[in-house]
């Protein structure tokens, strides 16, 4: 079986943003949202789904992962809205 690389952004109850990488995100989430994720998030429940895009492999994935979380909450807004692009 083949699975999925994906990076994504949920926004939390709080309207901060989390960002990570999975090879599932639906399961994902559904850990976020029962205290099983980041210890970022637990505190910070509900959590909603609001961006995710699937990479071409692992190593990319990962890249794309930090590479959005050093960009500013403005620069993620954009991402989530389609505004901005990632590379």
């Amino acid at each position: 079986m083949i699975k999925g690389q994906y990076v994504y952004i949920l926004e939390c109850s709080d309207s901060t943003y989390y960002t990570g990488y999975t090879t599932n995100v639906m399961n994902r989430v559904k850990m976020h949202n029962l205290g099983k994720g980041a210890k970022y998030t637990r505190a910070r429940r509900p959590c909603k789904l609001v961006y995710y895009v699937e990479c071409t492999d692992k190593s990319s994935a990962l890249k794309l992962e930090y590479k959005i979380k050093q960009m500013s909450r403005k620069e993620k807004a954009d991402l989530i809205r389609g505004v901005l692009k990632e590379k």
